[in-house]
């Protein structure tokens, strides 16, 4: 009870007016729980001045750190008209030590690999951050890395090759009957992504990879596409057949799994199609009514 009265007593010393009367401190809703709160457990943002309760706040920007990779921390609400973003002190202030230290290193990696004049060194044991001296984006020169003293292409990341293209220098690779590349040394711990050639290494679980910069989804013995095979059956046969990783019952059950929804998908839709259809008049003479009443209100009385 003690506790509960320094409470209401804080709140209406800080509510009191100047005139020295008291006053009911107003409450203010967050836009992402919809709850009411007073001021002191508000945050509001400096670009875009949207405020939001300090709790949710915190949870939102936690996730964004985690699974965004780097990206700017945008303003949760959705209908934000300036599209603010969080300054790195307000992120500071949000998520712990741990937290803030990841965020500035993928912020950090974020940029090195969108930044044409910086580029990663391709030793695994090194990888320094050194400077491309690019005057043509299409044409790749050497970069030599102050680190670790190697000279390779800006472009694919190989050893410099000043007579050759990148293509012709690319190593050569075996491939099946069905004309699937295959890598030479399928058991790597460290590839790049077909895609953004940004390295992936790969510690455990199944061989269904989904790289975390461009969202690639690819198999990581062969490196062959997997974006539109929802069934998995590249690893039905080939030379990367039954090396998924998951057992045989595993895969026929979540085969199963996306079959049920497809087709409860169909059968929803083939239901609700002749209902609509048999609806809509009653729906468009609903709208006609009402429309005529909000007209009859508008219009002036006669006399």
């Amino acid at each position: 009870m003690a506790s509960a009265g320094r409470v209401c007593h804080h709140t209406l010393m800080t509510a009191m007016s100047a005139s020295g009367e008291l006053a009911l401190e107003p409450l203010i809703t967050c836009r992402l729980c919809l709850g009411e709160h007073s001021r002191d457990m508000m945050m509001s943002l400096q670009e875009c001045s949207c405020i939001f309760c300090t709790q949710c706040l915190k949870q939102y920007v936690q996730l964004a750190v985690r699974e965004g990779f780097g990206s700017p921390v945008t303003c949760p609400d959705m209908e934000c008209l300036h599209h603010g973003i969080l300054q790195e002190a307000e992120i500071a202030s949000l998520v712990p030590d741990d937290q803030l230290r990841l965020y500035e290193r993928l912020k950090f990696e974020r940029e090195v690999h969108l930044d044409p004049h910086r580029t990663w060194c391709p030793a695994a044991a090194c990888q320094a951050v050194c400077p491309v001296e690019l005057n043509d984006p299409e044409n790749p020169v050497s970069v030599v890395c102050q680190s670790c003293h190697l000279t390779f292409c800006s472009s694919c990341k190989s050893a410099w090759h000043p007579e050759t293209s990148c293509q012709e220098n690319q190593p050569i690779t075996a491939s099946t009957k069905n004309g699937i590349p295959i890598d030479p040394d399928p058991e790597a711990p460290i590839k790049q992504c077909p895609v953004c050639r940004i390295y992936i290494e790969r510690n455990e679980g199944c061989a269904q990879m989904m790289c975390r910069n461009c969202k690639h989804t690819f198999c990581w013995y062969c490196l062959h596409n997997l974006d539109n095979d929802i069934f998995l059956r590249h690893y039905d046969k080939g030379p990367c057949r039954n090396k998924l990783g998951h057992s045989r019952a595993s895969v026929m059950w979540n085969r199963t799994q996306v079959v049920g929804i497809l087709v409860g998908l169909g059968i929803i839709a083939l239901v609700t199609s002749p209902l609509l259809l048999l609806a809509s008049p009653c729906i468009i003479c609903c709208v006609c009514k009402s429309c005529r009443g909000k007209k009859k209100k508008h219009e002036p009385p006669t006399t």
